[in-house]
């Protein structure tokens, strides 16, 4: 099998490699991403490998099985970026990975909140520049405090342990819970009014769906406790940026940390150092200093990357030795 692995970093080209030595695929790495304007890389190889902001929309499907593409294999969880009903008509089918390190996003979601809280990052430039006031970095004790966890899949519920670790009051919203996961970690589900009208800190642990567009908007937002903190570690389009930005400016939402983005596509995972950036909701989140923001690292790390990639290789290799693989996409998840 001859695969186009689309959006490959130096740590996709070393994890996917490795995890190749007992299976011995072909890889054409590329770095595009996969989109309208890159869709004609596909041809000549038999399946293609995409990460998260690759865009698999009509266009690029109708060339993918033009060219006798059989697999989309995501080296992700998500698949919002598939047009998932046009693969199914084109018999394209589509795997993923549909868990490798859910501690690894949980860690990485506790550090957003435990940075905005302790302005650890401020006070690590501070000290460069020989400033050891503590002004401006008064924090909270999270022990006693409410935090609401909108998504119990396994990342929401490695997140909920990590702060019940902190004695914190975990409350907890999804519609599809598995209700012996929820009893074993000990909190309370609750609905979704009810966990933004009681949460100090709101998590985001869900997949982004025509119903969880936007689910975090301005009248979300207004019923959340003034001062609260969001955080946002699964996909940029579960928050309206812009009623967001409106209510950190009216003092309203109290914090913001988030490691994904709606229009990060055109931004993360490459180096912008040297343009200047047009996307005028990003700069308005950078300027206030109640807001924190990282380029879709809550995946980044060893462990991680070894399970995706170990998994991605499997899907693979099972597929083209038999046509289909366990991680295939059910018609379910998107009927």
């Amino acid at each position: 099998m001859y695969v186009a692995v689309f959006g490959s970093k130096p740590y996709d080209v070393e994890y996917l490699d490795r995890a190749n030595r007992q299976y011995g695929l072909k890889f054409n790495y590329l770095k595009a991403q996969l989109n309208e304007e890159t869709r004609e890389l596909v041809r000549g190889h038999d399946a293609v490998c995409v990460f998260v902001n690759d865009k698999l929309d009509q266009l690029v499907l109708e060339t993918m099985a033009d060219a006798g593409i059989r697999l989309i294999a995501l080296r992700c969880a998500g698949f919002n970026n598939v047009n998932l009903r046009l693969a199914d008509k084109l018999d394209i089918k589509v795997a993923r990975v549909p868990a490798y390190s859910p501690e690894a996003v949980a860690e990485h979601t506790l550090a957003l909140i435990l940075t905005l809280n302790r302005k650890t990052h401020k006070a690590w430039n501070r000290i460069r520049e020989n400033n050891f006031s503590l002004n401006g970095l008064l924090g909270f004790n999270m022990i006693g405090k409410t935090v609401g966890v909108v998504g119990l899949g396994r990342v929401g519920i490695a997140t909920a342990k990590l702060l019940k670790g902190f004695n914190m009051n975990v409350l907890a919203y999804d519609p599809f819970s598995d209700e012996l996961a929820v009893k074993a970690v000990g909190i309370k589900t609750v609905p979704l009014q009810e966990l933004y009208h009681n949460a100090d800190i709101i998590t985001l642990h869900c997949p982004l769906t025509d119903d969880t567009f936007h689910m975090i908007d301005a009248e979300s937002l207004e019923s959340m406790k003034p001062g609260a903190m969001l955080i946002n570690t699964s996909r940029g389009g579960l928050i309206d940026t812009q009623a967001v930005i409106c209510s950190l400016k009216a003092g309203h939402l109290g914090y913001l940390g988030v490691d994904v983005y709606e229009q990060e596509s055109d931004l993360f995972f490459e180096d912008m150092s040297e343009q200047i950036i047009q996307d005028e909701m990003i700069q308005s989140l950078q300027s206030l200093h109640n807001v924190l923001i990282t380029g879709h690292q809550g995946f980044f790390t060893r462990e991680a990357l070894t399970a995706i990639a170990e998994t991605t290789l499997a899907n693979l290799y099972e597929f083209d030795q038999t046509g289909t693989c366990k991680n295939l996409l059910a018609k379910n998840c998107f009927l």
